[in-house]
């Protein structure tokens, strides 16, 4: 009983903070789309510029170049010229982020709210006249090849990660990696790079999300007097590839010289904002959050099978990959680890799990989501993630209620429709093949 006022009082203190009528919203006439929230607690603010543009958006030929752009964004425009970015945005106080997944590329930056206008200015000069430099170019290809090499090389779990992407999936483009294939990276061209900008980094196909120490009234001036000119792009192409369903269980092995074998387990599941999107994620938390989870007590504890464990559901445009990664203990062979995982999995297909059990994982959720929304940056992730993933940022305040709605029985019975022989994809990485 405890632990329910624990929930309640969380799911209430989240709603008391943030309601939906503090977002405003607004477009320009070329599409481009703004959402703010005005937090005076501290004079700081945060933009966030979301484009709708990841790897999922690629093809043979042109993989990886959406993550390109996430480099050559920086390195100058026609107003602000190469590396002077950072230099003016730092010399106002102010920092950036970048990231890209398979579905979206995102910039982030954080800054007094002072500087308002002139990241206004940053932001417009690099959308409406991004410097396609050849020698610059050329730079970041470079950049982007050795990152390739040395994250391979570093990280065994990352070139595994590759291989089972590239074999769970057969027709859509999920199974590439963000950063592409070397022989993609070496052969881009600049017309590839130029077309592509122009269709994805067009502010129709952009959300722009700032909290903070900001009036609505100064940021429709700025976002009118800066972004306001630059034209709509053409619409980008619909992905209607769908993912053929998998009718039998696929394995690989990849040969490498590593202490103790590396295991990933996939399995198809639907992307995010599905009915079953919320027990899946709280079943994610039942497996892998905390030294209290399962596959952490049974596997890392109690049996010392593995060095490390965890699970992944990533937020996702279209169906998606629910992983299971271990690294083996010392002198543990692969397939005992690989049948510990089936027994952890399997014990929650046939017995469920304790009420108990996913009220500490509610509780887990909604105190993670109460954290990430008390930092001006956490919110604009939150909205953004929401309005992007969600269709529609208002859910965010739901999803308190949406979490304490999922029962055990739909925690069971997801993972009985999802965690199956012939849906899943196991990779293993080792020295030599276990005979």
């Amino acid at each position: 009983m405890k632990k329910l006022f624990i929930l309640i009082f969380i799911s209430i203190t989240i709603q008391a903070q943030v309601k939906v009528e503090d977002i405003k919203t607004f477009t320009l006439k070329n599409g481009m789309k703004f959402l703010v929230f005005e937090n005076h607690s501290i004079p700081n603010a945060n933009m966030y510029l979301f484009f709708k543009v990841g790897s999922r958006n690629e093809n043979i030929g042109i993989t990886g170049i959406s993550h390109f752009f996430e480099h050559m964004m920086f390195n100058g425009a026609k107003k602000y010229g190469p590396k002077e970015f950072d230099r003016v945005m730092e010399a106002n106080g102010g920092s950036n982020n970048a990231y890209t997944t398979e579905n979206i590329t995102a910039y982030t930056d954080w800054f007094p709210s002072s500087a308002l206008e002139i990241i206004f200015d940053l932001e417009s000069d690099r959308i409406r006249d991004l410097n396609f430099d050849d020698t610059m170019i050329e730079s970041e290809r470079g950049v982007i090849l050795s990152e390739r090499t040395t994250g391979l090389e570093n990280n065994p779990m990352e070139e595994l990660w590759q291989q089972v992407q590239a074999t769970a999936f057969t027709a859509h483009p999920y199974m590439w990696p963000v950063i592409g294939w070397e022989s993609d990276i070496k052969n881009w061209t600049k017309a590839d790079l130029q077309n592509y900008f122009h269709t994805y980094y067009a502010p129709n196909n952009c959300i722009v999300v700032i909290s903070g120490d900001v009036k609505l009234n100064e940021v429709k001036t700025l976002a009118e007097k800066y972004f306001g000119d630059i034209p709509s792009g053409p619409k980008p192409r619909e992905i209607h590839t769908v993912e053929p369903e998998q009718t039998g269980e696929r394995r690989i092995f990849v040969k490498r010289e590593v202490p103790t074998p590396y295991l990933l387990i996939t399995y198809h599941v639907p992307q995010t904002g599905n009915e079953d999107y919320y027990a899946l994620e709280l079943l994610n938390n039942i497996l892998s959050n905390g030294s209290s989870s399962r596959l952490y007590k049974s596997l890392i504890e109690e049996q010392q099978l593995a060095i490390e464990v965890g699970t992944y559901y990533p937020n996702a445009f279209d169906p998606t990959l629910f992983y299971f990664y271990a690294i083996s203990n010392e002198n543990i062979p692969a397939s005992m680890l690989e049948n510990a995982i089936y027994e952890e999995i399997n014990k929650i297909i046939n017995d469920g799990i304790e009420e108990d059990e996913l009220q500490k994982v509610k509780n887990q959720k909604l105190m993670e989501f109460y954290r990430t929304t008390q930092t001006i940056n956490g919110m604009s992730n939150t909205i953004g993630t929401y309005e992007l993933f969600f269709g529609d940022f208002k859910k965010l305040f739901s999803a308190p209620d949406d979490f304490k709605k999922v029962t055990k029985e739909e925690i069971q019975s997801v993972a009985k429709k999802y965690f199956t022989k012939q849906n899943r994809t196991v990779g293993i990485l080792f020295t030599e093949e276990e005979k």
